[in-house]
């Protein structure tokens, strides 16, 4: 393969400065960096004009837009339309004989990021520059070399479009199958009105300690050595509670730490709940499939599976997740976390057979796994856009040598100009 002259950022587009008072266009789009998503090619929405009070600057469909604050974040996108947006977006317009999508592109490789990274000035408001990013540095392509890694690119950024917009129906799918199976069941039973609102006649309201006993756990001090050197029994945070079902652990601790620290040795089959975050952490619970121990942002519900099916618990505990967010950040704790108190008093409602309790699970199972294989598409999707991202912007491989698309090139420039 032959090597390439290299072209600067500054041979491909033009910086475009033309600004846009408050007021002056009230009806525009408007797009801050809140509307961009790290490593995307298009917007995820936008506002009005009239709700900005500062100035903006104005562009048009198919110029790119660039964030200059915090360039690692990777926000650039291919506007659509024509609006205004935050000067803290470089509006970059591409030159005649080059593809836009093409110039998008560029500013999403990974040599670009790290080249915009290595001249940002300013410690907590880190920003890199036109003068700085204009001098970038990349191999030169003939406008159709352009046309064909773009219909490539975004084919498979389009892919990846699809597969999350999948996972968000599965997801809101999920939902309303909760809603609907934890206050209808599936006996076509009338409702009875309760506590916690209409359930089927048969099914009785409970309170979470009478299924098995709650608590939490510690961490033992990581100083000492023989709490966790050598150490074989599994010790989970409450990172693990994003498995939903817990098949291993990340950290171990001894047998010596189990003895002397506070550590519940909690069998599978119990629920383990976040109560403890101020991110999206807190509330979020799975079924733990291992014996183990826990730290002390977890607590566990041991649930007497004579009684109740753990999975089933879990996803009437998922239900309740923006409540018990609500309870462990505001006036249900002073110190923003959930307590095994409220837990035990905590009431859902429960089948009188565990049948129904199973044949609830299966449903919800069988949504979960949809929703899991689409997000595994996602992940592979994405890893697959990262690397022809990275080999065809550096012309480690062409386009020609990767033989024909599966799917017809979908030009998303052309598409919404």
């Amino acid at each position: 393969m032959t090597t390439r002259e290299t072209t600067r950022l500054a041979d491909l587009c033009d910086l475009i400065v033309e600004r846009v008072k408050p007021g002056e266009r009230p009806d525009s789009l408007y797009l801050g960096l809140e509307h961009l998503a790290s490593g995307r090619l298009i917007r995820l929405g936008g506002g009005l004009a009239s709700e900005m009070r500062s100035s903006t600057s104005a562009f048009k469909p198919s110029d790119v837009l660039y964030g200059k604050l915090r360039p690692y974040l990777d926000k650039a996108v291919l506007a659509d339309q024509e609006g205004v947006c935050t000067t803290e977006l470089l509006v970059l317009r591409a030159k005649a004989d080059v593809d836009p999508r093409f110039l998008a592109a560029v500013v999403h490789s990974p040599h670009f990021l790290e080249y915009a990274v290595s001249g940002t000035t300013g410690v907590q408001h880190p920003r890199t520059s036109w003068a700085h990013i204009r001098e970038f540095g990349a191999p030169s392509f003939s406008y159709d070399e352009q046309r064909q890694i773009a219909d490539l690119l975004w084919l498979v950024h389009e892919a990846i479009n699809c597969s999350e917009a999948l996972v968000k129906e599965a997801d809101a799918l999920k939902r309303a199958a909760m809603q609907t199976l934890f206050t209808h069941g599936l006996r076509g039973e009338t409702q009875k009105e309760t506590e916690i609102g209409p359930i089927p006649e048969s099914w009785d309201v409970v309170q979470l300690g009478t299924l098995g006993k709650i608590g939490n756990g510690s961490t033992p001090r990581k100083a000492t050595s023989e709490y966790w050197t050598g150490g074989t029994y599994p010790w989970l945070t409450s990172a693990k509670v994003y498995d939903r079902n817990i098949v291993e652990a990340d950290q171990f601790v001894t047998e010596f730490a189990l003895a002397k620290c506070h550590l519940p040795c909690i069998k599978p089959g119990a629920v383990l709940i976040a109560i403890t975050g101020q991110g999206k952490t807190l509330g979020h619970c799975a079924v733990l499939c291992i014996e183990a121990t826990i730290n002390q942002h977890l607590a566990y519900i041991q649930v007497d599976t004579t009684a109740a099916h753990p999975s089933f618990v879990r996803g009437y505990l998922e239900t309740q997740y923006d409540f018990f967010r609500q309870v462990g950040t505001s006036g249900g704790s002073t110190k923003g976390a959930l307590t095994c108190a409220f837990l035990r008093g905590f009431s859902l409602p429960l089948p009188p057979t565990l049948n129904e309790q199973d044949e609830i699970v299966t449903i919800l199972d069988t949504i979960d796994r949809k929703i899991n294989l689409h997000r595994r598409k996602c992940a592979v999707l994405n890893d697959l856009f990262k690397a022809l991202l990275h080999k065809l912007m550096t012309d480690e491989i062409r386009v020609g040598d990767l033989g024909p698309p599966v799917l017809e090139p979908v030009d998303l420039y052309e598409r919404t100009s």
